[in-house]
């Protein structure tokens, strides 16, 4: 017969070993460091022990206590590659936990069963995921109302990237730190060839509606958003990632772009555009190519483009009373208030259906876009644009928090 302290020991460290890897895994999938905390919090307290949680884009701390008196600790620091985007996975790790908390599933078997989920296939083949960037290419372009020659080369060099993200993937991670440059690089180029031969596309609107996948705006929002609820290492560190890899995709782009320009003149201008009423049919396509392009489980697409929706509601209303900050904000709280609500009654993860919105709304293309003004000579223009990313980012912060005090949300991934 085992000892009493010999067999709670034993669950204590099964316990422990259980949230160690789900929080690991569930880093790389998606959620923000504060929530990530809190639902580690949660689960922990769940199995009976508590803990207290750190997590930071290249880092996740783990400190145990099996009593909230005890003063031992069971400390546990693991590095990080970084943070990725995968719904399908992240949603399937939400159900599991629930099944743990619930009792129908062992820490043992729940353990063995999150190695299986990291190992699952995508739920996208690769040809949808392809066409998804396609997608996000040309809403992209239709939102910003470029012409049809616009849209259809920002839908065929989606595709391109698409090839060269998934083909840089497989090599070390030493060179695939370089991909939003050498993506921005040939993005830019064969933009600059297509303006030769098809004189009057706006050669910056592709480049930009091309990469769109790759802009950094989630996480130069977020880095935003955990600097104003004082996770400042993790928000630092998102900022400060975000602003670098904008910095690669404007080298590479107007790198491309320029060297192009040596052999064949550039000639980038505006030649017409589709009409208002296309508008919000291209952001639903954006928001379609977002929800497969991170791999949202296909039982709730349609929710995530019904958030979706609502966001843009927010946006037109708000710009209709005020103007574009207020659009943005509105769009953004009645978004992060349908998911709440939805997360209530489904009893899943939150991120599922505001993912897609927030980097819907997010400001990574207008810090872009003012780059690409300062290197045309527009000083004043590019500083503004690049300043009102901040500002844009800071506004969804404080909708998020608005939507959250309006219908107070579950603590989940």
């Amino acid at each position: 017969m085992l000892d009493p302290d010999t067999e709670e020991d034993a669950r204590f460290e099964s316990a422990c070993r259980f949230i160690i890897r789900l929080g690991t895994l569930a880093h790389g999938y998606g959620p923000q460091a504060k929530r990530l905390e809190s639902y580690l919090s949660r689960v922990t307290k769940a199995l009976g022990y508590n803990g207290i949680f750190h997590s930071t884009p290249t880092s996740l701390s783990f400190t145990f206590k099996k009593k909230d008196d005890e003063n031992w600790q069971k400390p546990h620091l693991v590095s990080m590659p970084g943070t990725g985007f995968d719904l399908s996975k992240l949603a399937r790790v939400g159900e599991l936990v629930n099944a743990v908390e619930e009792g129908q599933v062992s820490i043992a078997r729940a353990t063995e069963t999150l190695d299986e989920i990291d190992a699952m296939p995508p739920p996208y083949p690769n040809w949808l995921v392809a066409l998804s960037y396609a997608m996000c290419g040309a809403g992209f372009a239709g939102f910003l109302q470029g012409s049809w020659a616009d849209i259809f080369l920002s839908a065929v060099f989606g595709v391109f990237i698409f090839s060269m993200v998934t083909f840089l993937a497989h090599f070390p991670e030493r060179l695939t730190r370089g991909v939003p440059f050498m993506c921005a690089l040939v993005a830019g180029m064969l933009t600059a060839v297509a303006g030769f031969f098809v004189p009057g596309i706006n050669v910056y609107l592709v480049t930009l509606s091309a990469i769109i996948y790759l802009i950094p705006g989630f996480s130069i929002s977020v880095g935003v958003i955990e600097l104003t609820t004082k996770h400042y290492l993790s928000g630092l560190t998102n900022l400060f990632n975000g602003l670098i890899c904008l910095a690669l995709l404007f080298a590479g782009a107007w790198l491309g772009v320029t060297l192009t320009g040596v052999i064949l003149p550039v000639h980038s201008a505006a030649a017409g555009s589709i009409g208002p009423g296309w508008i919000w049919v291209f952001a639903m396509i954006l928001a379609a190519g977002l929800c497969i392009a991170f791999q949202t489980p296909p039982c709730d697409l349609f929710w995530a483009l019904v958030c979706c929706a609502i966001a843009c509601v927010g946006i037109v209303l708000g710009i209709h009373i005020q103007g574009n900050d207020l659009g943005n904000f509105l769009g953004t709280a009645m978004a992060m208030v349908f998911a709440n609500v939805w997360s209530d009654r489904t009893n899943r993860p939150t991120s599922n259906v505001i993912l897609p919105a927030f980097v819907f709304m997010v400001s990574g293309s207008i810090g872009f876009r003012g780059l690409v003004a300062i290197s045309a000579g527009s000083t004043a223009l590019g500083l503004s644009e690049f300043a009102h990313m901040f500002v844009v980012a800071i506004t969804l912060a404080v909708a998020l928090v608005v939507g959250n005090l309006i219908y107070k949300p579950k603590i989940l991934l």
